[in-house]
Parts: structure tokens; sequence; C-alpha cells
């Protein structure tokens, strides 16, 4: 339970169905700086709402400190994949160490027969086990940062919103079973970084980290000055400080032991082929089973799936060839799989170097 509408909807509705319910909240960082920061999740007073939806249904509520734990799993390897130039999705990363694996095994010592969760997102028994699809709005689809759920998991888990059709539903219920929280903000950004400000947080965590560099064109040609390669991501054109040129220039590439953000025209950005790893598989035959896998992919979790062929190296490594280039992809996103026709989740991996046009 982060304190927000959706799992407390979701506990509530277990509760008035008869089960026996134990809401459990994770403190993932400093109690201080949350209370100051709107629109988090998973301090603060969301605890505090969190325990009143409790107290109301009538049913137990704890509180475990996570926050060494978090900072370990997630926060950590988020100030190096920056510095490393990578673009990393933390959120991926909380619910694969943090809430699926730690705060799941928690659940299995209480001796709960599941652990339901707040996700849109959908689980369906299939005939070789669990499946994994896509919520029924996708607007508010979150399938692309719960990719790397296990069929150990996913055994486990529950998702009851997965089905509903609009987040309205939601709030609704909420109403109905007369929560304070049925119009409280969705959680926005990055919870342990405030207002979007990605690049403060990481000198905070590696003093020194924002080195000034040089600003140049894929020739090396010095183009300007920068403060920093972790205030840079790839795609980005604004805050360039370029001035006077015909055509925008965008950054195509990071290059962080040089101290160099290297920008290009627009259509440098456009990629075909990623290299991806660490690769959760969740199809019914072996991930090297076949030579390629047509498929649809999401290198981006506000970009719809495309077309896509997915070529295992290994269990854990592939090449996926995008039958029409995508633009911005970068290192430390996810790379999402998807079937080519309908809304089952096939897992996916991480983009992990520089992908090749």
């Amino acid at each position: 339970m982060s304190g927000g509408v959706d799992s407390s909807v979701v506990a509530a509705m277990l509760k008035a169905e008869g089960y026996d319910v134990i809401g459990v909240t994770l403190q993932l960082y400093d109690h201080g700086a949350a209370l100051a920061k709107k629109n988090a999740c998973c301090a603060g007073v969301d605890i505090h709402d969190a325990r009143r939806v409790a107290e109301a249904m009538g049913f137990p509520h704890y509180v475990l400190d996570y926050e060494n734990i978090f900072r370990e799993a997630v926060i950590e390897e988020f100030a190096d994949s920056y510095l490393g130039g990578a673009t990393p999705v933390p959120c991926i990363r909380c619910n694969e160490r943090v809430k699926f694996k730690d705060l799941l095994a928690t659940a299995r010592d209480l001796d709960a027969d599941c652990m339901a969760t707040g996700h849109y997102i959908q689980r369906f028994a299939g005939q070789s086990g669990p499946e994994l699809h896509s919520a029924a709005d996708p607007a508010r689809d979150q399938s692309y940062f719960l990719f790397s759920t296990t069929p150990e998991q996913l055994a486990f888990l529950r998702f009851p919103l997965g089905h509903l059709a609009t987040k309205a539903e939601t709030r609704a219920l909420a109403l109905q079973f007369g929560l304070d929280v049925a119009d409280k903000p969705d959680s926005q950004d990055i919870c342990f970084v405030p207002d979007g400000d990605y690049a403060s947080v990481i000198e905070k965590l590696r003093p020194g980290a924002a080195e000034p560099g040089e600003i140049v064109d894929t020739k090396g040609n010095v183009l300007g000055r920068h403060d920093g390669v972790i205030h840079y991501t790839i795609g980005q054109r604004r805050g360039l400080g370029i001035g006077g040129l015909a055509d925008p220039l965008y950054v195509v590439r990071l290059d962080v032991k040089n101290r160099h953000v290297v920008v290009g025209p627009k259509e440098m950005l456009a990629t075909r082929m990623i290299p991806v790893r660490e690769i959760n598989w969740l199809g019914d035959e072996p991930f090297t089973a076949r030579s390629e896998w047509q498929l649809s992919v999401k290198v981006r979790s506000t970009r719809p799936p495309r077309a896509a062929i997915v070529r295992p190296i290994s269990q854990t490594q592939a090449e996926v060839e995008l039958l029409t280039a995508e633009e911005g992809v970068s290192p430390g996103q996810a790379c999402v799989f998807y079937a080519s026709e309908g809304s089952r989740v096939f897992g996916g991996g991480w983009i992990h170097a520089g992908p090749r046009s």
C-alpha cells in the first residue's frame, strides 16, 4: 500500500470480498525529505494515508523500513548508470528488487496466500502457467515497468485493477468504499527525485560528478561547453546552448570518458538494431528454442509497441531488429517484448550499449 488511490482500492476491494487482508507499506526513503515533496509515494504523508485506509476498513497495517534496501538496490545503481552515460528506469528496479523480491518474501513469511498490488496489468491463467498481459486501459498500462517479473513471482502475485477500463472507475470504487484518498493525485516522476531534477540527486550522491566538458559534433568539432554529461540524455534538443544554426541539433551520444556530449541532426537518432541483455523471458517455450521471434517491442514507456524480430544470443541476451527505425533509443532503458497480436507480455531486457543504426 503506497498510500495512493490504486493500492487503497485494491485493499478495500479484497476486504469487502471477505479476504483476510494485511496491509504493508514500505518506507523507501527519508521521511524529512519526503514530507515536502508532493505527488510522491512510499514516505511521509503517504504512509499516514495508507494507515488511515487500513483503520477505516478494519485490517492490520504494517510499515516496513526498506530505506537501506532501496538505496542499495535502486538509488545507487541509478546514480552510477547516469554517470556511465545511460538513462536508467529505477521504477523497474524497484519492482524487481524490492517490491517483488524482498516484500514478496515478507508476504510468504506472513503465510499469505498471495500478494496483491495496485498495478495496472493483468494476470491470466494460461496452459503453461500464469501469463502476464497488458492492462485493459492502454493509458494506464504499467507492463513496461513490470517486464522483469519472473514466472515464480507471477504465480504469487495478483493485480485486481488490470481489467478496469479507466482510472475513473478506480476513483468511483474509492468513493464507494468511502476512502479519503479517492481524489488524491497520482504520483508523478521518480519518487526520490524532487521536481524531476535528476542531476541534483546524482551530484548529492556522487560529489564532483558534474564535471564540465565540451559539446561536439560527430566529427569532433567543438560547438560549445556543458556543465556535466549527467545533465543530458539521448534525443535531447533543448538546453544545448548552441545558437545560430540552420537546423536543430540533438544529443546522439554521450562520451563519458572524454566528457563529450555528441550532437547531430535528428536523422542520426534513428535506430533499428538494439543489443539487449538481462532478459527475463515469459514465453511458454524456452527463449533459445527458436532462432528468432516475431514480436512487438517497446523501447520507451510512453511509446506504443513496434514490430520487431528478436534474435536470441543466449538465454539472457538478444539482438532486436526494429522493422521501423525508432528515435532516441538509449542505453539503460528497457526493451519490453509483446505478442504481435493480443495483450500478452513476453518479458524483455535492458538496452546495454550504443545501439547500432
